[in-house]
């Protein structure tokens, strides 16, 4: 018979594979959405439609789906949540019209709600000592984005964007049988009858999941948006082909998802608010340089007019990017270790909310990436949008946590030393 730690890992390795293939479908129109831009004739805000459409019901159902988690459990809610997008999946390769492809992007998406799933389904395995880096663990697989960005190049350079669709249905229901033969439920771990839906969706009215819902807009929706964006991006800025783009760009999505399970432990080790709070800062600094647009600058000197470029080459820009892989990374999994301590009964209703606000982010942000280039014909535009993002986020932050820390400090300071006196 298996032993409950043997169950625990067991759930933990097959969901974080599981999300893995959800989120590479849920990412698949970043390498697929090119070929199609270019059958379609789209300009930039249509893409940015076009590549975003799934990312919206994937985060709309989040919050459903997670009250299903707390009341019948991962293992059911994850298994048929699977199975529902594998005919959608398939039915992709078959689209030839715009309206064809968001209608039917609207069911793949729901692929990207499984983190929500997952993410509660794990995490009530584990003591609350480690649930930050067993969701950690889980949340690598974000890593999903980069295996698209891969994989899905080569199946089309080889076979045509419609063979991508059919590849990634086949798989997705294979992933599913996988998923139900090696993974476990626990009666323990339903919220049942007990908690009533009036009593889930509360969660809307609490401050503290709002300002946890704006982080997760940044580090997670950031992540989804830019995900999506940067194959086009490379392309466009700097000529590269398909593959090459692709494979620069997963210089982004490899670390943003990789690198969650240590943002888990450090956020075990040293807390959510300091990992979020230095996340906020390093984002901001390293999207204060990505949203420089190539300039050429013309100086008068008295041996007359000097003209000099500035602007990030392809290698100083990917590094850059890496590092923002990194940090964000890092951000999502300190934004939900938030959740396991404020709200350890009620996960999957709270990182529905949270998980919806995220998931919301990455489905605005490229449609707002597009009409930016469109409006401006400035592409490093979405990196300034990001930056008003991460400012307000840190704004946030400073007067919600960082200023009542500071005075419970200073109130306790001054009473030990009344004390002492």
């Amino acid at each position: 018979m298996a032993t409950q730690q043997y169950k625990a890992w067991s759930v933990v390795i097959m969901s974080t594979l599981a999300f893995t293939v959800c989120f590479m479908i849920w990412m698949m129109f970043a390498v697929i959405g090119v070929p199609i831009k270019q059958q379609l004739g789209l300009n930039e805000t249509e893409f940015g439609i076009l590549i975003a459409t799934p990312v919206l019901t994937g985060s709309l159902i989040r919050v459903p789906l997670g009250m299903w988690t707390d009341k019948f459990g991962g293992r059911i809610v994850f298994f048929i949540l699977m199975l529902s997008t594998v005919v959608p999946i398939w039915m992709l390769s078959w689209a030839t019209q715009f309206w064809h492809f968001l209608l039917t992007g609207l069911f793949v998406g729901m692929a990207g709600g499984s983190f929500t799933v997952g993410i509660a389904y794990c995490a009530r395995w584990f003591p609350k000592q480690r649930q930050g880096l067993a969701m950690g663990i889980f949340g690598a697989g974000n890593t999903g984005a980069a295996v698209t960005k891969l994989l899905a190049p080569i199946i089309v350079v080889g076979y045509g964007w419609t063979m991508v669709p059919k590849v990634y249905a086949v798989l997705m229901l294979v992933t599913a049988i996988l998923f139900w033969f090696f993974t476990y439920s626990d009666p323990v771990h339903k919220v049942g009858k007990s908690v009533t839906l009036r009593e889930q969706l509360a969660a809307f009215k609490d401050p503290k999941v709002w300002r946890y819902s704006q982080y997760y807009s940044i580090v997670f929706g950031g992540y989804v948006a830019l995900a999506l964006w940067m194959t086009k991006y490379y392309i466009s800025e700097y000529g590269f082909d398909l593959k090459t783009a692709a494979l620069l760009a997963a210089a982004f999505s490899i670390p943003g998802g990789m690198l969650r399970a240590i943002g888990g432990y450090f956020s075990d080790k040293f807390g959510a608010h300091t990992m979020t709070w230095w996340v906020l800062w390093i984002s901001l600094v390293c999207l204060f340089f990505l949203s420089y647009p190539q300039s050429d600058i013309t100086i008068q000197t008295v041996n007359g007019p000097f003209t000099f470029h500035f602007g990030l080459n392809a290698t100083v820009f990917t590094i850059i990017l890496f590092s923002l892989g990194v940090v964000f990374a890092i951000g999502k999994a300190s934004v939900f270790k938030y959740i396991s301590d404020d709200y350890p009964d009620n996960i999957g209703v709270i990182s529905g909310v949270v998980g919806l606000a995220g998931g919301l982010g990455g489905f605005l942000m490229p449609i707002l990436f597009g009409a930016l280039v469109d409006l401006t014909g400035i592409r490093s535009s979405a990196f300034m949008l990001m930056f008003g993002v991460v400012w307000v986020s840190l704004m946030w932050m400073y007067w919600t946590e960082v200023r009542p820390m500071d005075a419970e400090r200073e109130l306790k300071r001054v009473q030990l030393a009344d004390r002492m006196e």
